[in-house]
């Protein structure tokens, strides 16, 4: 009797526990300063942003993805989950017919109207919006509260610091400039400035911003480009089957055959999905960008006569 006493006892405690652990529930403070509440952590979730997407991944909630953004396309298992419309095209129904308990978001096109409608139907919606690399690893962990995985967050962010630590060890300040073509002539120039994660990039490996004196994303001029003559040229812009290749097409511009950039080769083409998404593979990114810049070194100034 006292063994199956003590026995009911214990089931009892840890029923209490696994109530008050349910009844203590999870919240957050959102990247919008929004305080959201959920009665446990999350099994059902819609990320409409990729840099999200990857960071569910990462932690190793692929499997609590109900519904991804259309542009939401790594790690590969994700393409099977059901896509949906984001941005300005975001389908409110497609959202709500999932049911999930969270919609991951960044504060892009969807209106408060849109953000009411989904929190009436019972789905609460989190916005993460990382612009620079502090700003990720609030991400990481955020998410990872929602999801129950503080541990692995906090993993995640460890392992994203030893790596930027490490390359920014091995750098050598090279005092050039670096140009980010975040979009291409053809489509209009845009590119990146201070207090944006290709910015901090740029820094680790020894390198300055040409445009570092702008303020998050800009658009800018050819002319711009051409008077700041860049030692370097990244770009994330990927053409078309029987296309030139970006590098080609930057090096074969009328009127950019002088650049230092161009008359040094120091082009670079680095994938999109790594270097423009606030998630974990900035790692890959900043790696890659690192060893070109090792061993592309433009050639020193010629001492004036």
């Amino acid at each position: 009797m006292k063994k199956l006493g003590l026995a009911a006892l214990l089931a009892l405690l840890v029923c209490l526990t696994l109530a008050w652990a349910a009844a203590e529930g999870v919240t957050v403070t959102d990247m919008k300063g929004r305080e959201v509440t959920l009665e446990e952590p999350a099994t059902r979730v819609v990320a409409l942003t990729p840099a999200d997407c990857e960071i569910l991944a990462a932690l190793g909630c692929s499997d609590c993805l109900v519904g991804r953004g259309e542009y939401c396309d790594w790690p590969a298992e994700v393409l099977s989950v059901p896509a949906v419309q984001s941005g300005a095209g975001t389908n409110l129904e497609e959202i709500v017919a999932l049911n999930p308990q969270v919609l991951l978001m960044a504060t892009m096109a969807q209106t408060e109207e849109q953000v009411q409608a989904l929190e009436d139907a019972g789905i609460r919606v989190v916005v993460s919006d990382a612009q620079d690399i502090e700003g990720v690893y609030t991400a990481i962990r955020l998410i990872g509260a929602l999801m129950g995985k503080e541990t692995e967050a906090e993993a995640l962010v460890a392992q994203m610091q030893a790596t930027f630590e490490d390359v920014a060890a091995r750098k050598e300040d090279t005092g050039k400039t670096v140009y980010f073509e975040v979009s291409p002539l053809q489509w209009g120039l845009w590119t990146t400035g201070k207090h944006t994660f290709m910015d901090e990039l740029a820094g680790m490996c020894g390198l300055t911003n040409a445009f570092g004196d702008l303020e998050g994303w800009q658009a800018v001029s050819e002319e711009q480009v051409l008077e700041r003559d860049p030692d370097y040229i990244v770009t994330i812009t990927m053409y078309g089957e029987g296309s030139p290749t970006s590098v080609e097409e930057i090096m074969s511009r009328p009127g950019w055959e002088n650049l230092k950039a161009v008359k040094n080769g120091n082009v670079l083409y680095v994938d999109q999905n790594e270097i423009s998404r606030p998630g974990p593979r900035l790692q890959n990114a900043v790696k890659v960008l690192l060893q070109f810049v090792q061993e592309h070194q433009s050639p020193a100034e010629e001492p004036a006569a």
